[in-house]
């Protein structure tokens, strides 16, 4: 946040947030433009009120050509939303080795890679991380097997989930679910940042989320598979 102060959540990735289904860990945010505006009016994130920002923005001569050559009506707060979140949904990374895997290509992935992607299967974990972007796509509850918030320990605001929107009890420590693409590259994990690596996390998972035992092999199998979605933007690798 501002001058440094720390969010009351881990800041998800920006890459191929176009394809969840709502912004925000708790979901507060149906689209791109809402989201935008909220983060920059937010006292404790950016700070800055439109007016302020346009201002700014009319003092640097190439965006005012910029803006006037693209939009009629040149550099308003509707336009600059509208650019940004134009970049924003050009952030994807396309043609990751699993992309390429299920595209036909069965040397993309290693053998433990794909032994890991039939323990991902075969566990269940596909039954929230699914779609396009492996996740962002509904809310699950974080604990539905074991309680992680008692056994973490010292709750926050920021734990009651998809509540702090609702107000609804059956939505507390209710959260999106994040997409997995990239997910090597994006430590630490989870809203609260607990899980500083991939095998941690996994870890996490697998206890309060199927409550199903897993040797560390198998966890590392499966953290395997997931550094398989690691894509490209723009034609290179990430």
């Amino acid at each position: 946040g501002i001058n440094g102060a720390p969010t009351p959540v881990n800041t998800p990735t920006v890459f191929n947030a176009r394809f969840n289904f709502r912004f925000n860990w708790n979901g507060e945010f149906e689209n791109l433009a809402d989201h935008l505006d909220a983060l920059m009016t937010n006292p404790k994130t950016m700070g800055i009120q439109w007016p302020e920002a346009i201002q700014s923005l009319q003092q640097i001569p190439e965006y005012v050509r910029s803006f006037d050559r693209i939009y009629p009506d040149g550099l308003t707060q509707f336009n600059i939303k509208d650019a940004i979140v134009a970049y924003e949904l050009s952030l994807t990374t396309p043609n990751a080795r699993f992309d390429r895997f299920l595209r036909g290509d069965k040397q993309a992935l290693t053998a433990s890679e794909k032994e890991g992607y039939q323990l991902f299967k075969g566990y269940g974990c596909i039954s929230c991380h699914q779609g396009m972007n492996v996740g962002g796509n509904l809310f699950q509850s974080f604990g539905i097997i074991g309680n992680y918030f008692t056994d973490r320990g010292q709750i926050a605001t920021a734990d009651l989930g998809r509540f702090n929107v609702t107000q609804h009890k059956a939505d507390r420590h209710v959260f999106r679910v994040p997409s997995l693409r990239n997910v090597a590259l994006t430590p630490p994990y989870f809203h609260d940042g607990s899980a500083q690596k991939l095998e941690n996390a996994i870890a996490i998972m697998v206890k309060y989320q199927l409550g199903r035992p897993l040797e560390k092999e198998q966890i590392e199998r499966i953290a395997e598979f997931l550094r398989t979605l690691t894509g490209e933007y723009r034609g290179k690798p990430l």
